[in-house]
């Protein structure tokens, strides 16, 4: 199935050449413009699955480019890009429709991470309704489980307070989805929501990705950068994998909670800021409090309003219900007719304790959609990580592997190790490659890559 070409709109012959090089190794078709003119004359073409376009540029800037297309197409995505970023850009920018917004200098995965989502989310609307696309409507998370609705009748009371939120739950569970759920059922759903990543920004970097920097705060600070929290001003920020954040920057997040303003590196005076916390964990905060690791004041401040997502093997009745949704979104994605689960294979995803959760049960249905010929599923097909003892279990582990360990199989830590290990070398080392023959994220393989201590060139993430 063709998929439709990304517009990219910027008037430096090298970024635009970065761009459509990069977007293009990442599977996209790519068509550009020089400038906002001759992307507006492009598009009335039609044909296009987004936009991309520059901020500051001459002859029509990226803000009236984003005007101009919503009003031509309101359904259009587009991401806005600069290195000129601003409070009053960036808020501009998401008050005008923008999908997203990125800010040079980046990498090909933030790219390709940023696209990604927001053609999932264009893509397939299906997921979740959207309340503010569909008025008097609700966008829901897909669920059969009591617990879950449960949890998002509580979100809908609270979403409408200012209050923290704190979301714990197992790597998997759909954390990121339910804070924006929140955000969307809140009255700030048509300010930005900005979610910044504790656990993948290097410490010494996170405080200025958070706060921003003045320029000349530093060596390297050539030019004023806003932080998050001034892009999400008026909205909500989510603190992904809080309980990775640094002590001392613990500190600083305390208080420009507390005191609802913020100082930037650098900076000459604090910085009032109207921000909605949203912070989530896969740890035990209590036990990071014991250890010393954690602040008990934060951990109170943020867990005014607090949730804990179960496991998927705590809510079986949503197992084969989400197994259809996923059946029916990679066939169509892959142009193929919708294949139907085998009983058998029905009773293998019903009985795995899926330590990966919702994200595990997608990957494996994307993976047997795309290997399976005929017209079912069948075991063979899901190609799992069996539980251990099964006699099935041995015969995954040894093609996985290649080993049985005198007649023992692997663990599943060891055959996820290797089956990453044998794929980074099949692709030379690029994860972003990898990541899609596995079916994870970038974001999983990098924290993965890290968790094992495999030394992997850095092949696919320089700066564009």
């Amino acid at each position: 199935m063709k998929r439709k070409p990304i517009l990219v709109v910027d008037d430096d012959p090298s970024m635009r050449m970065a761009l459509s090089e990069s977007l293009v190794s990442c599977g996209h078709a790519v068509e550009t413009a020089n400038d906002g003119m001759d992307a507006l004359g492009k598009f009335k073409k039609g044909g296009f699955e987004m936009v991309i376009t520059d901020i500051r540029m001459p002859k029509m800037n990226g803000i009236d480019v984003l005007k101009n297309v919503k009003a031509a197409s309101p359904d259009m995505p587009v991401i806005v890009i600069t290195a000129y970023g601003t409070v009053n850009t960036a808020v501009e920018a998401m008050k005008e429709g923008a999908a997203d917004f990125i800010m040079k200098p980046f990498s090909l995965d933030d790219l390709e991470l940023v696209v990604k989502n927001v053609l999932d989310m264009r893509t397939h609307p299906s997921a979740e309704q959207e309340t503010s696309a569909h008025p008097g409507g609700e966008r829901e998370i897909l669920t059969r489980d009591a617990k879950i609705q449960s949890i998002l009748e509580l979100l809908k009371s609270v979403a409408k307070s200012r209050s923290s939120v704190l979301i714990q739950g197992d790597s998997g569970t759909g954390k990121e989805l339910l804070a924006r759920f929140i955000h969307r059922m809140s009255p700030r759903r048509h300010k930005p929501f900005v979610a910044v990543n504790c656990a993948a920004i290097p410490t010494n970097l996170l405080e200025s990705e958070m706060f921003g920097y003045e320029k000349g705060a530093f060596t390297g600070a050539a030019q004023r950068r806003v932080g998050k929290f001034e892009l999400a001003d008026g909205g909500s920020l989510l603190l992904d994998e809080i309980s990775e954040m640094d002590m001392q920057l613990q500190a600083k997040l305390l208080r420009a909670i507390q005191e609802s303003e913020i100082d930037r590196l650098g900076g000459k005076a604090p910085v009032s800021v109207d921000v909605r916390i949203i912070a989530t964990t896969n740890a035990d905060l209590k036990k990071r409090i014991a250890d010393k690791t954690f602040r008990e004041d934060l951990f109170y401040r943020l867990n005014v309003i607090p949730v804990k997502i179960p496991p998927l093997r705590e809510r079986r009745g949503d197992i084969l219900y989400l197994a259809e949704h996923f059946l029916e979104k990679f066939s169509e994605l892959a142009g193929k007719k919708k294949p139907r689960l085998a009983e058998e294979s029905k009773a293998v995803l019903e009985q795995h304790p899926w330590p990966g959760n919702v994200r595990e049960l997608e990957n494996v249905i994307e993976r047997s959609v795309l290997i399976c010929k005929g017209d079912q599923i069948l075991p063979d097909h899901l190609f799992m990580e069996e539980t251990e003892g099964d006699p099935a279990a041995i015969q995954t582990s040894e093609r996985l592997s290649g080993t049985s360990r005198f007649g023992e199989p692997p663990t599943l830590r060891e055959m996820e190790k290797t089956l990453i290990f044998d794929t980074l070398k099949k692709v030379n080392g690029n994860k972003t490659r990898a990541s899609q023959l596995l079916g994870i994220s970038v974001r999983t393989m990098r924290n993965k890559l890290n968790e094992y201590k495999l030394d992997v060139a850095e092949t696919d993430s320089s700066p564009l």
